[in-house]
């Protein structure tokens, strides 16, 4: 493929939406559009929100009463039907498996592109949302997923062990297993000096975590671990920093383990603040179990931070325990005896923090980005040799 290429992201969620699924879909755009190539994005509707790039399509969308700054997508625009085919598109990447993603699919189909799909989330960790049965509802997702995928040229994974679940799971065909990868300079040069001054923190040790607020994410787990922690820590804070529903429930928990003082719930954050809260940070800590990559581990890394984390999907492939973190079973005990470790071990720290700065220059966004292209040339032969991802789902 040549390297100017005309690419369309769809996807469900965009600005002023924040999630990991737009942290990727903006970190990779920005770099292919400095490489030369043009891409488009087709999102939901957002009300209230100027964009500020260019060559974003919105599709109409209802506002979600309950859930901040979220629209649900309605897949259905005459106007970007008449246009989509003049932009002269190479390639149709899918970053939902739905609604829009089902959109980019159709329109794959219908101008003969090739059609990648890049499988951010574990869906059926999500099946506590849903108000059936959790057992009816995965396999419901398992076989809507199978057929979805099955329109697809080539799958994305966010990390190995994504890939290998698929593969275990009767998913064949070209897969490819790429970090989002990160821009690694703000984390480097960012100075946490006003936020250490902001909390009054002085010289203590301060774990941090960031994400959403929700209850996939395990910060429950983490607040126990931070509460056996401070028991004989005096010196010890814990931030935490991000919204979701969940804020009020683990506030509460926070006061109920006796820590509430020692931990600050920032809320939301705008994104390139995070650098600079991390950088005011000793330690890392993470305790979800639901990642496809661990791309806040790897902000961590590039921030100069140790991690201590519960050994899971995507985290665990970021992380090499015991050379850039320690990586635990999955419970309040385990998680807590590797933080008092990291925090009462100056030299194990240092030397999990020399081997973060190593580790973090494979998650350059510039090395995944062209790593990306070459897919979409894989998918580009695929697709005019009509070769399709294959699943056990027939």
């Amino acid at each position: 493929m040549s390297k100017n290429m005309h690419i369309a992201f769809f996807t469900n969620t965009y600005r002023p939406t924040m999630s990991g699924v737009v942290r990727s879909i903006d970190t990779f755009r920005q770099v292919f559009t400095e490489m030369g190539n043009n891409v488009f994005i087709f999102a939901q509707k957002a009300h209230d929100y100027e964009d500020k790039e260019p060559f974003i399509f919105r599709y109409p969308a209802v506002e979600v009463p309950f859930a901040n700054d979220y629209a649900f997508p309605v897949p259905f625009s005459r106007t970007i039907d008449k246009m989509l085919p003049s932009l002269k598109l190479d390639v149709i990447h899918s970053h939902h498996p739905f609604l829009l993603g089902d959109t980019a699919a159709d329109k794959a189909k219908t101008l003969n592109l090739p059609m990648v799909f890049t499988f951010h989330t574990r869906y059926d960790e999500y099946t506590h949302y849903v108000p059936i049965s959790p057992d009816l509802t995965k396999v419901m997702i398992d076989i809507w997923m199978s057929h979805y995928l099955e329109k697809c040229h080539h799958i994305i994974t966010p990390s190995e062990s994504i890939k290998e679940i698929l593969i275990e799971n009767g998913v064949e065909g070209d897969i490819t297993a790429i970090p989002t990868g990160i821009d690694i300079a703000p984390f480097v040069e960012a100075d946490g000096t006003s936020i250490r001054e902001k909390y009054g923190w002085g010289d203590d040790i301060v774990l941090i975590s960031v994400g959403r607020l929700a209850k996939e994410k395990s910060f429950d787990t983490l607040l126990e671990a931070a509460a056996q922690v401070m028991g004989e820590r005096s010196h010890v804070h814990l931030v935490i920093v991000g919204g979701g529903l969940e804020e009020k429930a683990l506030t509460k928990m926070a006061k109920e383990l006796g820590i509430a003082e020692r931990v600050q719930f920032t809320g939301s954050v705008p994104f390139e603040e995070i650098p600079s809260y991390l950088k005011a940070a000793d330690i890392f800590c993470f305790a979800s179990t639901t990642e496809t990559q661990g791309l806040v581990t790897m902000e961590a890394m590039a921030a100069g931070l140790p991690i201590v984390a519960v050994d899971a999907t995507g985290t665990g492939d970021a992380v090499d325990s015991g050379k850039d973190g320690l990586l635990t079973d999955n419970n309040a005990e385990a998680l807590a005896k590797a933080m008092e470790q990291v925090i009462d071990d100056a030299e194990l720290r240092q030397r999990l923090i020399e081997g973060a700065k190593k580790k973090v220059q494979w998650f350059d966004i510039r090395l995944q980005a062209q790593r990306m292209l070459d897919v979409y040339a894989q998918a580009k032969e695929a697709s005019q040799a009509g070769r399709y991802i294959r699943t056990n789902a027939n």
